[in-house]
């Protein structure tokens, strides 16, 4: 290599850049009174060169900076900081710190390749994970973003490890980008519209302190909710990662998701970091400016509205550029097309913790020229009981996962009192939460299963959680989960207890797919997937999590429904509207988008003590092309239950199209292929189940 050469360099842009004379180098550390650079090469922690900067000369404001010629064009880096003690601050110069502004990160290329730390005086613990720079370029040809509209959305969560990992999904890169590229044929065929990620950007996944209590096995942090750099693409996520490719790799999965019509939206999580409370590893952060990027009360311990040890200071203006910076990557640079922000409630909190009116981090991503096409989801809540839903970010730019609507639909179909006007008011668009701030039912994702519970035939197998093989006691997750097993806890293999499973699995994701607002499946629940009642399952690298792909055989009947359920909502533009229903009133009211019924026409029952609810849509009324009209029937008391069924709003005739009570292939049909049903006779609805009929042409 040839001999370095060094010169002021210049304060921006924050990173490692590449100029025409070099490598610019610039950090941001305010409270620093001593920066080196460290440059290692690829391999090996014996550096290339340890390079002190002059606090005058390579100083400009609170940026620290210096270009460097001569360097490979692949390197590892980091920075060594001293400063003041005590007062919040931790610095620690013997622990050389990853670059905030990186875009990769080295040594991480293998799936949990072992424990990355190192121990330091006083009991702290410091990282082996160093930045990369590689000077690398990328076509990305005539890649354009799908920009499907918000009613016309499907979402689809999915973890990129888990989905193809086992080896049933016969992935020739298993685990991988590249991997989760192989299966879009599946997903087009599913009939999703985006692919909502579980964290991918760089984090630890064996910083987990348990073992399982049986196995002894080590568990592993397999969801990724500890980031130890935003900006950086996992290495071990990448079939190319050994190859420091991790970049590239994940931009030929997006390209290839584009060129299907598939977008690709990041879960994010900007509310706390991998480096958790005192006694975690320091990866970059806590060794910068700890009092600057994290919350600390006034004995500068953590605070932990996050329950992960610590509380990114999001609200603060530096944080704010540092968010910003790293959105801009995601989106101008990896063409990703929507962020979900992970426990989003977090920032609208102060320094303190207090809750802001108008937090300023939450303002400038919704109103940033760069994201602006992008969709942005709120996970409006926190750990530590925020929870702001209907309320986060008001404004025509914030959609949220509703998880009144999950508790609401849950509730009702599993027979609780009293949720029959409630769910009437999920499956509207919850119009309550989002309608007096002058949005619209498109800012409710609705949900009834995610990463973070029970899959959908968990919800209908247990009535608790079973979380021992987390090795915390079963005390983690979630005691309520307004889950119902059917009658028997688990496993059985009773038929009349399995058909009334599936039953229940259907009428919630019918309920899901007709509901306004915007759907979101979870990965596997198309096919039935379980993860044994596990409801928390974090740090589960294994059979519960992975996605056995043998269930779509012997689930087929049921991945039949639900890709047909995506035909449905496809098709009618009555189960995808832009506003919020005008009108509710008996026949002859105008206006009357949805009239509301009950086992009689036009006698709805919203008491305390009901089950049962029917209404129509009137198609005529949607404010897209006209479409057919629907009447939609639910039962969820556990006799059969006589509706006497009111006429078409347009007085068409009515066909069936669903009953979840009938096994398939009569559960669903396609359009004009059910039976006609008469006006005016009594359709005999079998206990815990939905029908919905559609009119003809």
């Amino acid at each position: 290599m040839e001999t370095l050469r060094t010169a002021r360099g210049r304060s921006l842009p924050l990173g490692a850049t590449a100029v025409a004379d070099g490598i610019n180098f610039a950090l941001l550390c305010r409270h620093g009174t001593s920066v080196r650079l460290m440059i290692l090469p690829t391999e090996g922690e014996t550096p290339i060169a340890e390079i002190p900067l002059d606090a005058r000369k390579n100083r400009t404001g609170d940026h620290w900076h210096i270009l460097v010629a001569g360097l490979p064009p692949i390197f590892r880096y980091g920075w060594r900081v001293d400063g003041p003690k005590g007062g919040g601050h931790r610095f620690q110069p013997e622990t050389i710190l990853l670059d905030p502004a990186a875009t990769a990160v080295a040594d991480g290329a293998y799936w949990s390749g072992g424990r990355r730390s190192i121990h330091l005086p006083g009991g702290w613990r410091g990282s082996t994970r160093r930045s990369l720079f590689f000077r690398r370029s990328y076509d990305w040809k005539e890649d354009l973003p799908p920009v499907t509209p918000w009613e016309d959305t499907i979402l689809y969560e999915l973890h990129v490890r888990g989905f193809t990992c086992h080896p049933t999904a016969a992935a020739s890169q298993p685990g991988t980008f590249a991997g989760l590229a192989e299966q879009i044929p599946y997903l087009k065929s599913l009939g999703v519209t985006a692919v909502e990620l579980l964290p991918v950007h760089e984090f630890d996944e064996d910083d987990c302190p348990f073992t399982n209590p049986k196995s002894g096995e080590q568990l592993r942090n397999f969801w990724g909710y500890n980031s130890i750099a935003f900006a950086a693409p996992k290495a071990a996520y990448a079939a190319r990662g050994v190859e420091h490719d991790q970049v590239n790799e994940f931009r030929d999965m997006v390209r290839a998701f584009h060129a299907a019509g598939i977008e690709i939206i990041l879960d994010v999580v900007f509310n706390h970091t991998g480096e958790g409370d005192d006694r975690g590893r320091t990866y970059s952060f806590r060794g910068l400016d700890n009092d600057l990027y994290y919350m600390l009360g006034p004995d500068g311990r953590y605070l932990n509205f996050s329950g992960c040890g610590n509380t990114v200071n999001c609200n603060h203006p530096v944080v704010r550029n540092l968010i910003l910076n790293c959105l801009h990557f995601w989106v101008a640079d990896m063409h990703v097309d929507g962020l979900r922000f992970d426990l989003a409630s977090v920032m609208g909190r102060d320094p303190h913790g207090n809750v802001l009116m108008d937090p300023p981090i939450v303002e400038m991503i919704a109103e940033d020229g760069v994201l602006a096409n992008t969709k942005l989801i709120a996970e409006p809540w926190d750990a530590t009981g925020l929870y702001q839903v209907g309320g986060f970010g008001v404004g025509p730019r914030w959609s949220e996962w509703n998880g009144r609507y999950r508790d609401d639909v849950r509730r009702f179909w599993r027979g609780d009192l009293g949720m029959v006007g409630d769910f009437a008011t999920r499956i509207c668009g919850s119009a309550d939460l989002y309608e007096s701030s002058k949005r619209t039912p498109l800012h409710s994702v609705n949900f009834l299963t995610c990463h973070d519970g029970f899959t959908l035939w968990d919800l209908v197998s247990y009535d608790y959680k079973h979380n021992d093989a987390n090795g915390e006691g079963n005390r983690d997750g979630l005691d309520e989960n307004f889950s119902w097993n059917c009658g028997v806890e688990g496993t059985t293999t009773d038929p009349d207890i399995l058909r009334l499973r599936k039953r229940q699995a259907r009428n919630l994701l019918t309920t899901l797919f007709l509901s306004q607002g915007v759907p979101m499946l979870m990965a596997g629940d198309e096919m039935l997937r379980t993860q044994q009642g596990n409801n928390n399952a974090w740090c589960q690298d294994n059979e519960i999590s992975w996605l056995n792909w043998k269930l779509a055989d012997d689930n087929v009947d049921f991945l039949r429904f639900v890709r047909m359920l995506i035909v449905l909502r496809k098709r009618h533009p009555a189960l995808r509207r832009r506003t919020f229903f005008r009108g509710s009133g008996p026949y002859g009211d105008q206006p009357r988008d949805i009239v509301w019924h009950g086992t009689e026409p036009g006698l709805p029952n919203f008491s305390a003590g009901s089950r049962t609810l029917a209404f129509c849509l009137d198609g005529f009324q949607t404010e897209q092309a006209p479409d057919r009209d629907f009447y939609i029937a639910c039962n969820a008391w556990r006799d059969t239950v006589n509706f006497r069924i009111p006429p078409s709003p347009s007085n068409r005739t009515w066909r069936r199209t669903i009953d979840t009570s009938l096994l398939s292939p009569l559960d669903v049909v396609g359009l004009d292929e059910g039976p006609q049903v008469a006006v005016g006779t009594a359709y005999p609805l079998a206990g815990h189940s939905m029908v919905v009929l559609i009119s003809e042409e």
